[in-house]
């Protein structure tokens, strides 16, 4: 029997590889090299930091806390013999409610370049233009790159709804895209823009610019 928790806020098992894994349970058991090769056929490692390592802690939990149970072994070819998985009633619940809370309630998160932006007066602002133009072909690209991949996908029978995710990522790189541009043209821009008293911080001809900590 599942664990109950103490303040509904937290889950027992917090690592989102977890939802993953109770989710593709509801295919069928599996065992855990099973789930590493679905996961990666569906290009999980883009939205799960999967590795075979992770997979089997969250394994691990999972049954701990009685989301899954130990269904048989199994044997494939050479390989040595494996555990199979399968989902319990209280996994399929926690899966639901855990699906279920992340579609509809914002988190706040703590993205990198978030907190590289809180501090970024610390490089002059040539610099900086210079590493954010870097930034914004690479997202470019990255963008280009997944619609290419999900085209392909598509293209080759999968309905569109198993790649949703990809249409996610698309559209937080090009809003992160337009955000960089504009941010490069507010530093630049030679009538309202922030290079020159930014730049003479540097130089020692000036205050820091408002809200810099001293």
């Amino acid at each position: 029997m599942a664990k109950r928790r103490t303040d509904a806020s937290r889950r027992p098992v917090s690592n989102l590889l977890g939802l993953a894994v109770l989710s593709y349970l509801t295919q069928r058991p599996m065992h855990a090299y099973e789930l590493q090769r679905q996961l990666k056929e569906n290009d999980a490692a883009g939205t799960f930091r999967l590795s075979y390592g992770a997979l089997y802690s969250v394994v691990r939990q999972l049954l701990r806390e009685g989301f899954i149970a130990v269904a048989g072994s199994g044997r494939t070819g050479n390989q040595p013999e494996h555990t199979i998985y399968e989902l319990t009633s209280a996994g399929e619940a926690e899966m639901r409610s855990w699906l279920r809370e992340l579609l509809a309630t914002p988190r706040h998160e703590y993205p990198a370049f978030a907190a590289a932006l809180s501090l970024v007066i610390v490089l002059p602002p040539a610099e900086v233009t210079e590493l954010l133009r870097t930034r914004l072909d690479r997202i470019e690209h990255n963008a280009d790159d997944i619609e290419r991949r999900k085209d392909d996908v598509v293209g080759a029978g999968v309905h569109p709804v198993f790649l949703v995710e990809d249409d996610y990522r698309v559209a937080l790189l090009r809003a992160e895209a337009r955000f960089i541009r504009e941010l490069i043209e507010r530093i630049n821009n030679p009538d309202a823009g922030w290079f020159r008293t930014w730049d003479h911080y540097h130089s020692g001809t000036a205050s820091p610019p408002e809200g810099e900590q001293s």
